[in-house]
């Protein structure tokens, strides 16, 4: 999960990225950049961080240009160095930068091909590089002086062939203009808007919050396979590819990585999350009426929306009683268990008169590796509460997300091979209550009746792509689990101490 945004405009555009960046930092902490282009000549900045951590007013005044496209990094391939932040940058041909949401499932097939085949070279360990050689090599291939719109088509359904997973891109071209891209199954979301001034300027973004800051009209979510081309001239042309598949939007956006106040392919996601929390209070009317639920109180900040509807339709009291410290970022996206695990008592602290003698109903949005979940269990025991339930707007996340979200191995994913029962003794709840997988896909198609069919594999293992096997989800493991991760962190660590010595 990253964020990305891309805007073509009649002004100088970086600081309308920037603050579409600002709106995307929740789908990555840890990296950005933004590129621009002047005179043909690229610009661009990036580094590890948050955006205002990475851009100042002298490295925003050095991003010249009237196109640009920029990125927020959450690694889930790679490690946590900048070498890893994009956009990335190539210079043949023509000097393309490329920014990247998602995984590919095939990246061993094509490395291998980019090496012995494509004679190209790669400089890092992400997908983002390996897809952005892939497209370089198609256009290369096209040999076109001054590609048109036909040359970036058919360079972008050769990206298709060749590229298996989730993907949403945006990229630019020197002298050509911007490119945009969604896979094929319309996995990772992308969308598309619009501005007047004076003459239209457009904006491609990872969500609608991106297009709104900066007075943007939505005009479309790009479809499963659609490329969206703006030439330099400010033309725009599109194309769907026939490899197209049916939609299918990963479900997990709704439940936690979007923003309640964005919309993702015609569904509104504080829509989908009021329908979450109905369904969950329906359940807990039908099975679990025997509880003695004295106060709701939801784990901050995503699982809000829900809890709200719960103990409105249950007609019991609602608390915000974990205070949220606004100064860490989300756990979740943190590269590493033990990092994780050390910011959840400095990001939540209880208030103690809502928990003291009470029956507590915790509700999250869901529940991946235990970490966060298993220490407020054990601080509302601390605060005196008698007992403490657990509900989940999600259903048990027990297999690995391959194409874009940081859960790559399933022995870190706390529900794998427990059943329910289990579970709930080992996070310490008296009772544990799931959203049911069919009441989670009811919840986004009653709020956009077009969309029935999810990317459901962290819940159900069934993956859209159909090209996932055991062996490369224990491939994926291997290379992907935290501890992989931080034997590349102290690599990359141990490098740049040793560049800086020379």
């Amino acid at each position: 999960m990253c964020g990305i945004v891309g805007v073509f405009g009649h002004n100088p555009v970086s600081q309308v990225i920037f603050d579409s960046l600002s709106m995307l930092q929740h789908r990555g902490q840890d990296a950005a950049g933004i590129a621009t282009c002047f005179d043909e000549r690229f610009y661009l900045e990036k580094g590890n961080g948050l955006i205002t951590e990475v851009f100042d007013a002298g490295n925003m005044a050095r991003l010249l240009g009237n196109i640009g496209i920029g990125h927020v990094r959450y690694p889930t391939a790679g490690c946590a160095s900048v070498a890893e932040a994009q956009p990335f940058y190539v210079n043949s041909p023509y000097g393309i930068v490329f920014a990247h949401n998602g995984n590919l499932t095939n990246v061993a097939d094509i490395v291998q091909g980019l090496f012995e085949t494509d004679m190209r070279h790669l400089n890092t360990n992400s997908d983002s590089e390996v897809m952005l050689n892939v497209f370089a090599h198609a256009m290369a291939r096209r040999g076109a002086v001054k590609p048109n719109e036909f040359d970036i088509f058919a360079a972008v359904e050769e990206v298709h062939r060749r590229c298996k997973g989730g993907y949403a891109v945006v990229a630019m071209i020197a002298g050509v203009g911007m490119v945009a891209f969604r896979d094929l199954n319309g996995i990772r979301p992308l969308v598309f808007g619009t501005r007047q001034e004076g003459k239209t300027e457009y904006m491609i973004a990872s969500e609608t919050v991106a297009l709104q800051v900066s007075g943007f009209k939505l005009e479309h979510d790009l479809a499963p396979g659609e490329v969206i081309f703006i030439d330099h001239n400010g033309e725009l042309f599109n194309h769907v590819s026939l490899q197209a598949h049916e939609k299918a939007p990963c479900l997990f956006e709704y439940v936690y990585l979007a923003r309640p106040d964005s919309t993702m392919d015609g569904a509104s996601v504080y829509q989908c999350r009021i329908n979450m929390g109905i369904k969950l209070a329906e359940k807990i009317k039908r099975e679990w009426s025997h509880l003695p639920i004295d106060v709701i109180i939801p784990i901050p900040s995503t699982s809000r929306i829900a809890a709200q509807e719960i103990a409105t339709r249950l007609n019991i009291p609602y608390r915000d009683a974990f205070v949220r410290n606004r100064y860490v970022g989300r756990t979740f996206i943190m590269p590493g268990q033990a990092q994780r695990k050390q910011s959840i008592r400095r990001k939540l602290n209880p208030i103690p008169q809502a928990f003291q003698g009470k029956n507590v109903m915790l509700v999250d949005d869901s529940i991946v590796r235990g970490t966060t979940i298993r220490e407020i269990v054990a601080m509302t025991r601390e605060q005196g509460a008698k007992n403490v339930y657990v509900c989940s707007a999600a259903p048990p996340v027990r297999y690995p997300n391959v194409y874009g979200i940081d859960m790559p191995a399933r022995s870190e994913l706390v529900a794998n091979g427990k059943t329910v029962q289990q579970l709930a003794k080992d996070i310490g709840a008296d009772e544990l209550i799931f959203q049911d997988l069919q009441d989670l896909k009811d919840s986004i198609t009653e709020a956009s009746p077009d969309l029935t069919h999810f990317d459901s594999s962290v819940f159900d293992g069934n993956y859209v792509t159909g090209d996932v096997t055991e062996e490369y989800l224990a491939t994926l493991e291997k290379q992907r689990n935290d501890a992989a991760k931080h034997t590349e962190d102290v690599a990359s660590h141990i490098t740049r101490n040793l560049s800086s010595r020379l």
